[in-house]
Parts: structure tokens; C-alpha cells; sequence
């Protein structure tokens, strides 16, 4: 059974000769160790803090400018400062009691001091204005121009030396507002293919005149909030689109990740779970330390913007009766485990060190053989997290907001991250590869609706044969984010952390290590009411979800860039193809792109649903000949690329219409066009997972070590939510969801469709496969 550890300090007894002092010498150099851990964590998060403020410059030029500006001045007998040393060290406080000489050094470092500002902030303000030029993302895949590499040379002089993760943040540019008349007119072409002729002349009545009368008042507030914010969208996004929501967030903002398709390290759960979680804590140690390197583009010399690492961990969504917020913690020693319905506190750290894999392995091994029932109400407890946000808000407030039941739910939301010891088991088996996968997705993306802390950053789930997976909230950060941590855990846990031949994490067991904490909760029949309430909304909504997963296989990014296309138009085109062929129409597409370029950037829209890639699939389905489809389709590649680049450099629309929205909102207006525009469905919904860090995974010697990427609930009702990950040459793994209930969606269906569309496309290239084996 897991046992609460109390480390009482001292004990005392009264006795005729005075107070008896027995103190625990062990609980003493607990506490000394954990007090060091923590001066040690603030003294590198404050020497972070100082390299990172004079970025691009550094320590060591400040020595170089003070330095040579003093040697100048004393050989030369000359002063560049213009009688400014002599009047600093006049009316230095402590003139009277320092020399001649020693008023001039003073006030030499005090002007080497200014000086050294000076060329940081001019450096900072060109690499901004550098990184504000986007002609580079215009060439030609492969090649690159004679402009775009004296850009790379500036901004490599400009960009100083061993950057940490947050060195940009104040070199990156804000991101720029459009202009009305352009996101208009984007606007109505991105509609045109989605309307008859009647439908958009009224559109476009809407659209002209909101453009003339309503349009410049709100453009005129957007301009304002995007030169005194750090980015006009991101907090507005983060409110009103994830922390107002009242629905649920379990399948509608939460998203999944998946393990390694092909391989199984261990078929022991604590095993697993030791290095996974040991494996994040590293990941977090080197965030603390911010030693995780910037990510870049274009041969590493773009740097994207790092703000949304800074909420990884230690963070919790808190439901409230409007609105929900973020409780950030700066520092978290503990995990929240749960297990067969039991609520545990798992601390981290001992002896002043974080713990070894197989020394939580072995807590968690504690935790599986803890052979306690859970308390009344305790075993569905999480499910608040996963119905509506006002009942949870209501509830919390209620039930939680005191006592033993506010201490147990202060450790969980101020646990570094939750962790599920899931009782199932799940893994791709190649006998049923469809229906392994199937309940494989459905059970990371919403389980059995109780058994995830929905409302945490992310969710490590290892489930009982040893396979694993994430779950993540949303609000705080998107994919990309938690893709950068969970590459980082594949690429630790089967090599270099490893295993024993017997399948236990390396290492030996701690004999002394203090176990577990079971939380313990007093939950009124009350509470358990609305708990039930919740789990019926979450059920409903979970059993409606229709998850399929293809491996597709037969070929890859490398035979699509033989057909010189990019891999993302290619794909996106064929979704299209597949949907046309699923429905028999066009529909409003989303393709989730990021706007990192600027800081603090999320991202931002592509319409992928063309007039152009509407052409080539009309001619897919007419007795077209092969050249002209080859011809339509490149067309609709370059078309679908120049709106990816568009999004990408600040000038998609949908942002901008949303913040539009937003102002109106604010001032009381009511705009018939942007209420319309705000209302329109995304019936299909797309996103594509990239990997980041390819360094980490050989796949050319070892091919299984892929990571099957991840997935997300459907948007719209009768829509298709479709997730992809291009994983070498050689794989692209599909995730695709809709609902059971609408007649007019069947995931499987699309996803026969997507295959045959993918081979469709390829085939206008006459390209034979076997060449790439």
C-alpha cells in the first residue's frame, strides 16, 4: 500500500530538568537540500534572466567595450566624451573621497556602460527590422537568391552567439495588421468556389460595405492595440476562442499524441512510466535552465518565437462561471498520479536531486500494488474536468475551496503535470491493425472520461501492457509546443535511458525513498450529483467520436518531392480530392499554419479550399486528360503555397477578421458581415504535425522509431477533423475524426477516400514507386 511520508523535523517533551530537544538530523538535510535546489534554480533563472535581457550582446562584449573605450582614452589622451567623464565623476556622491583618476574610471565604465546599451539596442532594432523581410520564403524550393543570402549573412552578424530559448523575444517583429482592403478581397476569393452566383453577389454586398462604413472605425483600434501590445491577436485568441468556452475542452480543444507505432520497450507499466517521466523531468530541468536551443528556420537562421514553452509546466486551466484563466506555478516538486480511481502526490526530488527512472519506477510500482478502494466520489472525480466549464466552476467553488478537499486539489493543479496508470491496454497490432488503432486514438483523446485531469498543460497516460501516450490541454500553447517535449521523451526512453533484460528502467531501487501520498477527499453526495451530471455530458460526447488512423505506406515527402511539389500542397489537395468524393461538394477547409515569425505568435488560417483546387478536382471527376490535371494541379500547389506564406507573414485573414469581431463587440457594434463570417462552419478542419527535431531519430537505420504523431476532435458536427505527420521519406500517418451521429460523415469512408486520392495525384506524375525503395 502507498503511505503518506511526514517528515517531522523536531520532537520535544516536557521534563522536570527542562524541554528535551530530539531533532531528526535527516528531516533537517531534507529540508537543507531542498532550500539549495531551490537558491541554485533562482540563481541560474536569474543569470538566465540577465543573459537573455542584453541579447544579442553579452557579458563579455560589455567587458570589451569598457575595456577598449578606457585604453582609448587613457593612450590617446583623448575624450570621446566630450567632458562628460569629468562632469559624472563632479558630481559623483563619493567625488570628494576618490581621486582624479578614480572619478575617470568611473565615469569611463559608466559611459563604456552607455556605449555597450547603445550597440545592443541598435543590434536588437536591425535584427528586427532583418527579421520583418520575408522574400526568403518566395524562392524557389532548393535554390536560394543573391539577396536572400546577404540577408542571412546580416543577420547572422546581427544575431550575436549561443542563443538560449527566449534570446529573440526582443529581436522578433510584431506581428502587422492588414489592411481592410486586402483582407476583403482574400475574403471573398476564399469563398467564391463555396457559393453560387447569387449568394455571392449578396456576400459581396456585405463585404463592400464593410470595407467603406464599419471597417476603418474598428481597423483604426487594431492599429492601436498593435502598437502598444506585444501582438494584437494572441490574448484576445486565448480568451475568447479556448478560456471562454463553456463546452467541454475533453475531444473539442483537447488533442492527443501518440507512442512509437512499431516498437515496445517494455511491456512493464512502471517501467515505462520511470523513464517517460524522468525523461520530462530532464525536459524540464533544461527549460528551467533554458538550455533547450531556439527552433529556426531556413538553415537555422529564423528564429521563432519561444514564448509558449513558458507554461509547459506547473500549469492548470481553473473553470470559471464566465471565463476560465491559467494558474502558473514558477516552481513544482511533485506529479499527480492517478490510478484504478485513487488520487496520488508523488514528490520528485530527494536528497536534492530528482529522482533515477527506476527510482520512480519503483514508486510507481507502489502506487499499482496499493491495494485500497478509492473514496466516495473520489473514482469519477476527474470527470468535472471533462463536462462543462460552468458546473465544474460552480462546483469547485462549492466543494473544493477548503479543507482536505482544497489540499488534494491544490496537488494536483500545482503538480507539474498529471500522469493516468491506465488499467487497459492499447498497442498497434498488426492482426487488427484498424481496430488496435481505433480504440488506440479514442482512449488517448478522451479515455473513459474520468481517468485524465483534463484541465492540466498535458497528461502522460502509460497504460497496462506499457504503451503510452499524451493527452494536452490547449489554451496555453498549440501542438508544435508539445510535439518538441514528447520527441525529446522518444528519443531518451528507449535508448538512451533504456532498459534491463528483464524489462525494468536501469538502476537500483532506493531503500529509504519515502513513498506516495494518497490525497484524501470528503466529497458530499452533493458533489457527487454533479460529478454524475458531468460524466453523462463527457460519455455522450465520447462515444460519438468516430477516430481512424491510416500508416499510409506506399510512399512519402521523398516521391512527392521527386514530382517537385511541396508535400504540404500535395497532401492538401488530395484532402480535398477525398472529401469531394466523401460528400460531392466543397466546404470551408481550415489548415492550422503558425505565425512564430512574430512574438508572441499562435496561428493563424489557410482557406485551403481554393477556386484553383477546386478546378483540378472538378477535373478529376470529368474525363479530363492527364496533362491538363497535371496542369490544374501544380497550378493549385503554387496557389495553395503563396496562401501558406501569406498566413505565415502576418497577412492571412481570419485573425484579423476575429479581432474585428472583437472591437465591434467591444464598442457595441453589430456587424451583419463579420457576425456571418464568424458564424460559418469549418467542416473540415486540418493540421499538420511537424517534426521538429529530426537530429534525434535515425531513420534511415532505424525506420521504426517513428513516432505515430497525434490527432483531434472534429469542429463541426457533420464535419472531418484531419491531423498528419510526415515522418521520413517513406511514411505519412493520417488521423481522422468525426461524429457517429451525422449521416453525413463516416471516418473510415474518408479515409479509404484519402488512400485512393494520395495514389490518385501521384499517378498524374508517372513516377514509379520502386525507384524509392
Amino acid at each position: 500500500m502507498a503511505e503518506a511520508h511526514q517528515a517531522v523535523a523536531f520532537q520535544f517533551t516536557v521534563t522536570p530538568d527542562g524541554i528535551d530537544l530530539q531533532l531528526c538530523h535527516e528531516a533537517l538535510r531534507q529540508i537543507y537540500l531542498s532550500g539549495l535546489h531551490s537558491w541554485k534554480k533562482r540563481f541560474i533563472r536569474f543569470k538566465n534572466g540577465m543573459l537573455t535581457g542584453v541579447y544579442p550582446g553579452s557579458p563579455g562584449g560589455f567587458m570589451v567595450v569598457v575595456v577598449s573605450y578606457m585604453s582609448y582614452n587613457k593612450y590617446n589622451q583623448l575624450d570621446p566624451s566630450l567632458g562628460l567623464i569629468a562632469k559624472l565623476g563632479q558630481h559623483l556622491p563619493i567625488s570628494q573621497y576618490m581621486s582624479t583618476d578614480s572619478q575617470k574610471i568611473v565615469g569611463g565604465v559608466l559611459v563604456g556602460t552607455g556605449l555597450w546599451v547603445t550597440i545592443i539596442m541598435i543590434m536588437r532594432n536591425v535584427l528586427k527590422c532583418l527579421l520583418s523581410w520575408h522574400g526568403w520564403m518566395h524562392a524557389r524550393h532548393g535554390s536560394v537568391s543573391l539577396s536572400t543570402r546577404l540577408w542571412m549573412l546580416f543577420v547572422k552578424v546581427f544575431s550575436g552567439r549561443k542563443p538560449m530559448l527566449y534570446s529573440f523575444q526582443n529581436s522578433l517583429p510584431r506581428l502587422p495588421v492588414p489592411s481592410i482592403k486586402d483582407t476583403c478581397s482574400r475574403y471573398l476569393e476564399s469563398v467564391r468556389p463555396l457559393m453560387d452566383d447569387e449568394q455571392y453577389e449578396r456576400m459581396k454586398g456585405l463585404t463592400k460595405d464593410f470595407e467603406k462604413n464599419l471597417g476603418p472605425r474598428l481597423q483604426w483600434y487594431l492599429k492601436l492595440k498593435s502598437w502598444w501590445a506585444s501582438n494584437y491577436v494572441s490574448d484576445w485568441w486565448e480568451e475568447y476562442i479556448y478560456l471562454r468556452g463553456r463546452g467541454p475542452i475533453m475531444v473539442n480543444s483537447n488533442y492527443y499524441a501518440m507512442d512509437f507505432l512499431y516498437v515496445f520497450p517494455t511491456s512493464i507499466q512502471a517501467a515505462r512510466a520511470g523513464n517517460a517521466i524522468h525523461a520530462i523531468m530532464l525536459y524540464r530541468r533544461k527549460l528551467d535552465r533554458a538550455q533547450i536551443k531556439p527552433i529556426y528556420l531556413l538553415a537555422n537562421k529564423v528564429p521563432l518565437c519561444s514564448a509558449q514553452w513558458e507554461r509547459m509546466f506547473n500549469t492548470t486551466r481553473i473553470p470559471g462561471l464566465e471565463t476560465d484563466t491559467l494558474q502558473h506555478m514558477n516552481e513544482s516538486k511533485h506529479i499527480a498520479v492517478y490510478h484504478k480511481g485513487r488520487f496520488y502526490k508523488v514528490w520528485m526530488f530527494y536528497d536534492g536531486r530528482l529522482l533515477l527512472p527506476r527510482e520512480i519506477e519503483q514508486q510507481m510500482e507502489r502506487i499499482l500494488a496499493d491495494p485500497s478502494e478509492p473514496m466516495p466520489g473520489e473514482e469519477m472525480l476527474a470527470a468535472l474536468t471533462a463536462g462543462d466549464r460552468t458546473p465544474w466552476a460552480k462546483a469547485r467553488e462549492t466543494y473544493f475551496s477548503r479543507g482536505k478537499n482544497k489540499q488534494s486539489l491544490d496537488a494536483i493543479e500545482k503538480a507539474a503535470f498529471f500522469v493516468t496508470l491506465d488499467d487497459t491496454e492499447q498497442r498497434y497490432d498488426t492482426n487488427n491493425p484498424v481496430k488496435s488503432l481505433d480504440s488506440y486514438a479514442k482512449s488517448l483523446l478522451h479515455g473513459k472520461c474520468y481517468d485524465r485531469w483534463f484541465d492540466k498543460t498535458f497528461n502522460l497516460i502509460v497504460f497496462k501492457n506499457g504503451t503510452m501516450g499524451l493527452n494536452a490541454e490547449h489554451s496555453w500553447a498549440d501542438a508544435p509546443i508539445i510535439g518538441h517535449l514528447w520527441e525529446h521523451v522518444l528519443s531518451m526512453d528507449p535508448v538512451k535511458l533504456g532498459y534491463n533484460e528483464d524489462g525494468h528502467c536501469r538502476g537500483q531501487t532506493h531503500p529509504n525513498l519515502p513513498g506516495p501520498q494518497r490525497l484524501q477527499w470528503d466529497i458530499p453526495s452533493e458533489c457527487t450529483e454533479v460529478i454524475q451530471s458531468s460524466l453523462t455530458v463527457a460519455r455522450t460526447l465520447a462515444d460519438d467520436v468516430d477516430c481512424h488512423i491510416i500508416p499510409f505506406s506506399d510512399f512519402g515527402k521523398g516521391l512527392i518531392k521527386r514530382c517537385r511539389t511541396s508535400p504540404d500542397a500535395f497532401i492538401q489537395i488530395a484532402l480535398q480530392l477525398a472529401h469531394y468524393r466523401d460528400k460531392g461538394k466543397f466546404c470551408l477547409t481550415y489548415e492550422a499554419s503558425m505565425t512564430r515569425l512574430f512574438r508572441e505568435g499562435r496561428t493563424e488560417t489557410v482557406r485551403s479550399c481554393t477556386i484553383e483546387t477546386c478546378a483540378f478536382v472538378r477535373s478529376m471527376i470529368r474525363d479530363e486528360t492527364r496533362e491538363e490535371r497535371l496542369k490544374l494541379l501544380k497550378v493549385a500547389a503554387e496557389k495553395h503555397q503563396n496562401m501558406y506564406r501569406l498566413a505565415m507573414t502576418g497577412e492571412g485573414i481570419d485573425r484579423h477578421l476575429f479581432c474585428l469581431y472583437v472591437v465591434s463587440k467591444y464598442l457595441g457594434e453589430d456587424s451583419p458581415f463579420l457576425k456571418e463570417v464568424l458564424s460559418e462552419p469549418w467542416r473540415l478542419s486540418t493540421s499538420q504535425t511537424p517534426l521538429q527535431q529530426v537530429e534525434l531519430f535515425d531513420l534511415v537505420k532505424h525506420p521504426e522509431y517513428v513516432s505515430s504523431g497525434g490527432g483531434f476532435g472534429p469542429v463541426a458536427d457533420d464535419g472531418y477533423g484531419v491531423s498528419y505527420i510526415i515522418v521520413g521519406e517513406n511514411l505519412i500517418n493520417f488521423h481522422i475524426s468525426s461524429k457517429h451521429s451525422s449521416p453525413e460523415t463516416d471516418s473510415h469512408r474518408f479515409g479509404a477516400n484519402i488512400r485512393q486520392a494520395m495514389l490518385d495525384l501521384l499517378d498524374l506524375f508517372q513516377i514509379d514507386k520502386k525507384d524509392m525503395k
